[in-house]
This record gives structure tokens, C-alpha cells and sequence, in this order.
């Protein structure tokens, strides 16, 4: 039997389930080492911590590079259920070394066993998911800064945060979100303060 650590990341535990997300990732984890006569007897998964941070930075990851280094480690290599999910940017190319160094295989489902450090072919697929990563990541933030701008700008929202002066906080009507509308949320945008408002304007035709 080969002993396996686990590990994985879950990015928000408000936005997403991290149970489901941690038993998907542990379910492609199993189907690539149980064939094989693997079994996991460790986990190190993290929730709440953005696929940027380095491995060094994430509790439980970082906790799994303190354990290679421990002969007594009680696991004989490590999985991962996506790499996507686990290496971002050129974290791979960063971490992997630590793996080599201490003779720990690392398996990935993509490369459908444990990663060859002599093989290009296999860090060339690992530099790819971990630039598929960092571009899926840029694009949320693009998309949502984009759509944040365009609802204050076009439609007068309000995106949180205190009003500025001169301005006060009014019901827009219904959430275009069915499910936020089901559970009694309501769109807010700003308007001019009535008592307050002519401050502003006083000060920008001084």
C-alpha cells in the first residue's frame, strides 16, 4: 500500500460549500491512486485562502511542506484532486523542487500519475494549468470590477461601503436575483441628500 497525503483548496467558504468542493477534489484524488494500491492518510486542505497566496502562506498547505521535511511524516507521497485548484502563476515551478528534494512523488489526475521531474512534457502541463489558473483569476476580477463600474455608473448603485457626502442610500426596487429577491433583498442605490446636497453643490461653483 502507498500512503497519501492529500491536498487541496477551497477559495471562499461564504460564496461556495467547501465540504462539496473538498470531496470533489478527494474524489479524482481516489480514482487516480486507489488503482494503483493508494490510500489517503493525510489531508491538508485549505479554505478561505485565494489560489495567489504561495503554498507558504496557506495554513494547511504550508503545514504539508513543514511535514515533507519530517522522516517520520507518516505518507509516502502526496495527491492533488486539480492543479488548478492547487498551483497558481509559477507556484508549481516554486514548490515542486521542495517535493523533489525530499523524494516525495507528487500525483496529479492530469498527468495520470505521479509527476516526473526529469520529464519536460510534465512541467510543461503543470506551467499550463498554473497560467490557466492565474488567467481564470484575472478575468473574475476584470468581469466584476467591469460590472461594479458600469451598475454605479449607468444605473446609479450602490456597491456598499458609506455613502459620500452629499449622497444618501434609497430602495431601488427588487433584486434582479431571484433567489436574493426570494430571500427579501433589495437593490439600493444613491441619491442626493436633501440636507446635504447643497453643501457639495455650493463648494463646486465656488
Amino acid at each position: 500500500m502507498i500512503r497519501f497525503a492529500f491536498a487541496g483548496r477551497c477559495s471562499t467558504e461564504d460564496l461556495q460549500d467547501p465540504e462539496a468542493s473538498r470531496n470533489w477534489q478527494l474524489t479524482r484524488a481516489r480514482a487516480l491512486i486507489e488503482p494503483a494500491g493508494g490510500q489517503i492518510v493525510a489531508e491538508y486542505f485549505d479554505i478561505g485562502h485565494s489560489r495567489s497566496l504561495p503554498w507558504q502562506r496557506r495554513p494547511r498547505a504550508n503545514e504539508l511542506l513543514q511535514a515533507l521535511r519530517n522522516p517520520n511524516r507518516g505518507f509516502d507521497a502526496v495527491v492533488i484532486g486539480e492543479p488548478q485548484r492547487t498551483f497558481y502563476g509559477n507556484q508549481f515551478g516554486n514548490t515542486f523542487a521542495v517535493f523533489v528534494h525530499f523524494r516525495i512523488p507528487l500525483w496529479v489526475p492530469e498527468v495520470g500519475g505521479p509527476i516526473d521531474p526529469d520529464y519536460e512534457a510534465h512541467d510543461l502541463v503543470m506551467s499550463v494549468f498554473g497560467g490557466m489558473s492565474k488567467g481564470e483569476r484575472n478575468r473574475i476580477k476584470i468581469r466584476v470590477r467591469t460590472a461594479m463600474s458600469s451598475q454605479a455608473k449607468l444605473q446609479g448603485r450602490y456597491l456598499g461601503g458609506r455613502p459620500p457626502y452629499g449622497y444618501r442610500i434609497t430602495d431601488a426596487g427588487t433584486h434582479p436575483n431571484p433567489a436574493k429577491a426570494a430571500a427579501g433583498q433589495r437593490l439600493h442605490k444613491l441619491e442626493p441628500d436633501p440636507t446635504t446636497a447643497p453643501v457639495v453643490l455650493r463648494i463646486f461653483t465656488m
